[in-house]
């Protein structure tokens, strides 16, 4: 009952393999999941993908995977976003960034995106996810560090920063530059270190969690709903990964 999990910077592998044993790949870009799919493992989960200048997972694999009796989970990241987008197809998704992107509370990409360095540096991350940014100025309004008008500020100022330039260093000395209260500012800067809320990880943790808990029970997902209907795009990326060896 192998599983395969797509992960790269929004936790550690070693972290996420106390939760939960696992073939860990680097993120899903276009056609690991055929990949992976083709080893035919109990589950797969997917936190972690690439987009922007790397070719996305495609739903079709997914689609495929799921119609091979693969159970699928997704995340976080690239994985709730395919989650919200096929939940009714049979993949399972997890977490509260999964919800908001299903309910229609969030629907840019750029809420999950982050800036991070290659496999070789640990996928070091060099911006904030804006889903972090929110659920942090949430928590930080409960805590009475920050009043609602500051935190609206400051979600703007983000959410009108490309997504590789969001820091909250960065975010701070806009908003102060823009004339918000120094003392304010100081008071959240001071904060951040032990009241930021890293809400992609926790989501990961939950969906690994899910996967471990389902694999010792033997869950099974409920019978395909769909009917797969091949095409010559899709009969391409088979054969060019096929001809590549499994994994490729």
């Amino acid at each position: 009952m192998n599983v395969v999990v797509f992960l790269g910077p929004t936790m550690p592998a070693e972290d996420a393999a106390t939760l939960l044993p696992a073939e860990y790949r680097p993120p899903a870009s276009r056609g690991d999941v055929y990949a992976a799919a083709r080893t035919n493992p109990w589950a797969i989960g997917i936190v972690d993908g690439y987009f922007h200048r790397v070719p996305s997972v495609l739903h079709k694999e997914i689609l495929w995977a799921i119609a091979q009796g693969i159970q699928v989970y997704g995340a976080a990241s690239m994985g709730a976003l395919r989650a919200a987008e096929l939940t009714r197809f049979g993949m399972i998704g997890i977490g509260s960034v999964f919800e908001e992107f299903r309910d229609g509370t969030l629907t840019d990409d750029d809420e999950v995106a982050v800036a991070h360095g290659p496999a070789e540096a640990g996928y070091l991350v060099g911006s904030e996810a804006m889903v972090n940014i929110r659920a942090t100025l949430a928590e930080a309004f409960r805590a009475g560090i920050i009043t609602p008008g500051l935190g609206d500020r400051l979600i703007g100022y983000s959410k009108d920063t490309f997504y590789p330039r969001r820091s909250w260093e960065r975010l701070l000395e806009e908003a102060e530059a823009a004339g918000a209260s120094p003392a304010e500012l100081r008071l959240l800067a001071e904060w951040l270190p032990r009241g930021r809320v890293d809400r992609k990880r926790l989501d990961a943790v939950a969906m690994l969690r899910r996967i471990a808990a389902d694999r010792v029970a033997q869950r099974r997902a409920p019978e395909v709903a769909f009917r797969f209907n091949s095409t010559t795009m899709w009969e391409e990326l088979q054969t060019s990964i096929d001809q590549g060896g499994p994994g490729d």
